[in-house]
């Protein structure tokens, strides 16, 4: 066990709890439960974006996945960062002033129907869920690495802080551990990029013509085609990419934090910049990694390359640099796991039990013991999943759950604020054929899949020869939401139309 890691570890925790706990006292209504009673600054939700944002995937999956894949790696930092422009320019503002708490309350703005609050909301609980996972295995292998703790344990604990985080201190205390987490990993960040660029003398040429040698991959390793032989392949993952982050819940979420939509746009635009640095510097930590850890020691950690981060800061800095890079790692983790577990809760308490089954009569209290029964349920369903796929890469898991957004959720919010046409059926046969279809196409693909035996979960034959689903679900999302409007026979409502046209854009009637 690393003694000074582990101390740096308890020091995150102890930080987060007196967060928690401070936040809880102002955690009363479900307003400041879901939206911190849409009290945070521009800049300090553009900071929360980016700690929500900057995940394990981000921090530990990348730099592995360019360490050991070379320039298929950094496909994931140029899509994470691309995606925000969607984010930017279509959805934003017209889900601040659409919305309320949830992704499901702007289509329910037009669409005044429980079926469709309902299927957003089960598409909330499945993209969060998704998305766990990926964080869980980041986490269980982190600790296992450091502490020595088995994996099984490691997740378990990271599960039941994320809990308690959600459970008793909301929105506040979640934006709070995200504002804090994003400073950490961006100083971490740095301090590793600097000192990896200090060893090629400052110099990008000399990196790049160093690398051709240090990788088992040779020349290959700036070229594309090493991880994706198909570029089927690559296109899909990187339309999953830049159209998912405008369909991910614990993100559209975030938006209901601020006062207005200005304010809205202000933070996506902090977020963008301290994203854009941010994903920059991965090509750094993957290429330090592939140079100073080495192809075999980073396996040897992870066979999914998750650890390289950790071992590059180890191989630069030493036992101190490794534990402050291991346990901002951790932090990363823990709050985004926290926004997940909100998001996902707030989807269950909010549109399913207070709108569906309370048909809105349901009581302040009622609704906040709802929110937190639903945040430890969603933890638990979560923890279970994340045991089988611990031999996953962290970054790829997430592309899967954002090619599962871009298909279930970016069609119908893309809809419901610019086609006048577009009714109740078009939306719900949009969401779901979105979100059944790419859970099927990942299902059935080498994900899932292999001939060898410990490849993946199953043994046999892929149906479903593509990686990410994306190529075809996300047209499919888009196909199914048109038919469902067209072979309909209700008509839309073309005076809502023209109401929450004008709403969305300009926040007129918000309430």
């Amino acid at each position: 066990m690393n003694g000074l890691a582990f101390f740096l570890f308890l020091v995150i925790v102890a930080l987060t709890l007196v967060i928690t706990y401070y936040a809880s006292k102002r955690t009363k209504t479900t307003s400041e439960f879901y939206t911190a009673d849409s009290s945070l600054t521009g800049w300090q939700n553009g900071l929360a974006i980016a700690g929500d944002y900057m995940s394990a995937a981000s921090f530990l999956g990348i730099a592995g996945m360019i360490a050991l894949a070379g320039f298929d790696g950094f496909f994931y930092s140029i899509g994470f960062l691309v995606a925000y422009l969607v984010v930017l320019y279509i959805v934003a503002e017209p889900l601040r002033n659409l919305g309320k708490y949830t992704m499901a309350d702007m289509i329910a703005a037009r669409f005044d129907d429980k079926k469709v609050r309902g299927v957003a909301a089960l598409n909330t609980i499945a993209i969060s869920t998704f998305y766990m996972i990926a964080q869980l295995v980041g986490a269980g292998g982190l600790i296992k690495l450091l502490l020595g703790i088995d994996y099984i344990y490691s997740v378990l604990i990271v599960g039941i802080l994320m809990t308690v985080y959600v459970v008793f201190g909301g929105m506040t205390a979640t934006s709070w551990v995200q504002i804090i987490k994003a400073v950490l990993l961006m100083i971490g960040t740095f301090i590793i990029s600097l000192i990896v660029f200090g060893k090629f003398d400052f110099s990008i040429a000399k990196m790049f013509h160093q690398l051709k040698t240090a990788t088992p991959l040779g020349d290959a390793f700036l070229t594309p085609g090493n991880k994706f032989k198909n570029p089927l392949d690559t296109i899909s993952l990187n339309l999953a990419l830049v159209l998912g982050t405008a369909g991910l819940p614990h993100i559209l979420i975030r938006f209901f934090t601020v006062k207005d939509a200005p304010t809205a746009r202000k933070s996506v635009v902090y977020a963008t910049w301290i994203i854009g640095i941010f994903y920059v510097l991965t090509i750094f930590l993957g290429f330090g990694a592939a140079a100073f850890v080495g192809h075999d020691k980073i396996i040897a950690a992870d066979p999914a390359g998750n650890m390289a981060a950790p071992l590059l800061a180890e191989a630069l800095g030493g036992d101190f640099l490794f534990a402050f890079v291991a346990a901002v790692a951790f932090a990363t983790i823990l709050a985004v796991v926290a926004g997940l577990v909100l998001s996902a809760a707030s989807a269950f308490a909010h549109d399913f039990y207070s709108h569906i089954i309370r048909r809105g009569q349901a009581t302040e209290k009622e609704q906040m013991l709802a929110a937190r029964w639903a945040s430890i349920g969603v933890s638990v369903l979560s923890i279970l999943l994340a045991l089988f796929a611990q031999k996953m890469n962290v970054a790829f898991l997430v592309s899967l759950a954002f090619a599962v957004a871009a298909s279930a959720n970016l069609p119908t919010i893309v809809f419901t604020i610019f086609w006048r046409r577009f009714n109740t059926t078009g939306a719900i046969t949009g969401m779901l054929v979105g979100l059944i279809s790419a859970l099927l196409l990942v299902f059935f693909s080498p994900n899932v899949w292999s001939p060898e035996p410990g490849a993946a979960i199953f043994v046999g034959e892929p149906l479903f020869k593509l990686s990410n689903p994306g190529i075809i679900s996300i047209p499919l999302g888009f196909i199914g939401a048109i038919i469902g409007t067209l072979v309909s026979a209700k008509k839309a409502d073309e005076k809502k139309f023209t109401e929450i046209l004008v709403k969305a854009n300009t926040g007129i009637g918000r309430v």
